[in-house]
């Protein structure tokens, strides 16, 4: 039985692919990034406790943890804009950051929240005996020992940005799928196109992985 397999075509496809890498990488450490950013001030509101607005934030979270990330892409990319007209002249590359930042921060949050409550209260109440506002013991205190708690939970967020980043090519964002989807199409080498994502997905995660030990190893010494 002959293997009908091109190794000469697929490493000659890697230069093209690698070229989009910018896009994919761009596109989660973005969306990090602004999850992050939403999930902190979210966890900020939460902590309150706030009757009006809580129940509303709980909701958001539910909503972005329940639901498939592809539908809630499809949903802001291509519903929104039926009802909401200023939404039609977004661009298919910012609305997959918005959807994917959306859904991340709506995991982080828990993370953060985690990671905040396993900071010893009595440091708070230290705080305030010493003439601190909570927001700068929050800042100066709690914040620094909640992130080497989150570390390894927030790298795995991106590990799943990076990933969920592969979605975007359904919008018609042209990165690494995207790329290997319409030289497959012409080609009909499908196997050798979606092999050489997989082997570059897995390069980058495997560098990033690299990247997230170090930071736990130093944020270990730092405490």
């Amino acid at each position: 039985m002959k293997v009908n397999f091109d190794i000469n075509y697929m490493m000659g496809i890697f230069p093209l692919l690698l070229k989009y890498t910018h896009l994919t990488i761009s596109l989660a450490l973005i969306s990090m990034i602004l999850g992050l950013s939403i999930a902190l001030i979210l966890v900020i509101i939460l902590n309150y406790d706030i009757k009006l607005i809580n129940p509303l934030l709980k909701v958001y979270i539910s909503f972005f943890r329940g639901t498939p990330l592809l539908v809630q892409l499809f949903l802001l990319y291509y519903g929104l804009p039926q009802i909401i007209p200023i939404l039609k002249n977004i661009n298919a590359y910012t609305a997959a950051i918005i959807g994917l930042s959306m859904n991340s921060s709506a995991y982080m949050v828990e993370i953060l929240r985690g990671a905040i409550g396993s900071v010893d209260k009595g440091q708070m109440e230290a705080v305030k005996a010493l003439g601190m506002t909570s927001w700068q013991g929050m800042k100066r205190i709690v914040l620094p020992q909640a992130a080497r708690v989150a570390i390894p939970a927030l790298g795995n967020t991106f590990v799943d940005l990076l990933k969920s980043s592969s979605l975007a090519f359904t919008l018609g964002v042209a990165e690494i799928l995207a790329q290997a989807q319409m030289s497959a199409a012409a080609t009909y080498k499908f196997f050798e196109n979606y092999l050489a994502v997989a082997l570059i997905y897995w390069v980058i995660i495997i560098f990033f992985n690299h990247i997230q030990k170090i930071l736990e190893v130093r944020m270990n010494h730092a405490y």
